[in-house]
């Protein structure tokens, strides 16, 4: 079988899961990569609030199988008013299949309906299943009660969000990798003034880097101001 995304939304190129900083989400990470690794009917649910990874971890999953040369389906149910359920049928037919957002499809009969004949199908192949969402399983406003049941059948992690210490490490990290001088009291500045969000905060470590080589500058509070809009604000 040919690898393949079967949607043009293909996956963020940046996440990987080498990239992913685990925090507390070691056992986690441990299991999805053993689920990108062999088909073996494997079924994760990841959880948790915005921030904790949940669709870094997810696309870099299936980036991770479709390098190995296995097949893999990933589809971003955030945008399924621009997509259509029908696009499920077969699907069993993966190696792997990740689902992003379930949370989204909620109280969509249609898409519910059709989540549940494609989990089916997927034990019945031993496909490997991923999904993730807001929140556990018992608490997404799904209607149908028997997708409720299914999603609740396979392994659950609540996915934690990196602390503040972690993140001021690692931004100080990641500059450093860059051989940027990033000291604590910058770092302090810009977890209180910028997204808490560890994917945006490497981002600007990258923006910070392109701008600092293009001004000649060194990284500095005043500078920092001129690059970026306090959350605040």
């Amino acid at each position: 079988m040919s690898r393949q995304f079967p949607l043009m939304l293909a996956p963020r190129q940046s996440a990987t899961l080498d990239n992913f900083i685990p925090g507390k989400n070691y056992q986690a990470i441990a299991e999805i990569t053993a689920c990108t690794r062999q088909s073996d009917g494997k079924y994760l649910y990841l959880w948790g609030p915005n921030g904790a990874g949940k669709s870094h971890l997810i696309t870099a999953a299936s980036r991770a199988a479709d390098s190995d040369g296995h097949t893999v389906a990933y589809i971003p149910l955030d945008r399924a008013d621009e997509l259509a359920p029908e696009m499920l049928a077969n699907m069993e037919q993966m190696e792997l299949v990740c689902l992003d957002d379930i949370h989204s499809i909620a109280g969509i009969k249609v898409w519910e309906e059709a989540l549940f004949h494609l989990f089916n199908r997927t034990r019945e192949q031993a496909t490997n299943l991923i999904i993730t969402a807001n929140c556990g399983p018992s608490s997404l406003n799904i209607a149908l009660p028997d997708l409720v049941s299914r999603l609740a059948s396979g392994t659950s992690y609540r996915l934690i969000a990196l602390d503040d210490e972690t993140k001021l490490d690692l931004l100080i990290d990641r500059a450093a990798q860059r051989g940027m001088d990033l000291s604590p009291d910058i770092a302090s500045y810009i977890l209180k003034n910028y997204s808490r969000d560890t994917a945006a905060l490497l981002a600007l470590v990258e923006q910070l880097d392109q701008a600092s080589l293009a001004a000649q500058r060194k990284l500095t509070i005043p500078f920092i101001r001129t690059l970026i809009t306090p959350e605040s604000q």
